[in-house]
């Protein structure tokens, strides 16, 4: 029956998204939380579209390991991308041990799912700067907020630098 079962739905509104080697960074601005998937989460967050069964995502990780891993590593990443707000809560969703999944996976942990989440502190003068992503280059905006590169692009966005 859980093999069967299918992945939630992913959500990406209002979510600023990049992709990095080994790792996807997502930024959630509705609220302002940042979080970071390893390789293990970001896989099961890009099958989360409601119709991809937990069957075809363990094939597609265990293509991508060097390990086999088991159906309880992709629900175990669906709770935490489910506790994260990053797809569609699910009360369908069979429960797992994470301790258990550390027992056994041991020898080859980096296959498991982990997520690190912090809150965006808001910076002193909440809008005196424009967020990563934000439309800038218009008269009497704010500039880019401190560590962003600038604003670049069309339309001109604020951007990394």
């Amino acid at each position: 029956m859980r093999r069967n079962a299918r992945l939630p739905r992913a959500v990406t509104e209002d979510f600023v998204i990049r992709e990095l080697e080994d790792e996807t960074l997502v930024y959630d601005v509705a609220r302002d939380k940042a979080h970071c998937l390893n390789r293990t989460a970001s896989m099961v967050w890009k099958q989360c579209d409601g119709s991809t069964t937990a069957k075809e995502a363990l094939r597609s990780l265990n293509s991508a390991f060097t390990v086999p891993v088991d159906e309880d590593v992709i629900w175990l990443a669906v709770k935490q991308l489910e506790r994260f707000h990053l797809v569609e809560s699910s009360a369908r969703s069979p429960s797992v041990s994470r301790r258990a999944l550390v027992l056994k996976y041991a020898p080859a942990a980096l296959a498991l799912p982990v997520i690190m989440s912090i809150s965006a502190p808001a910076p002193a003068g909440v809008s005196s700067c424009l967020p990563f992503g934000a439309p800038c280059g218009g008269q009497g905006q704010p500039p880019c907020c401190p560590g962003l590169g600038g604003c670049f692009g069309s339309p001109p966005t604020c951007q990394a630098g």
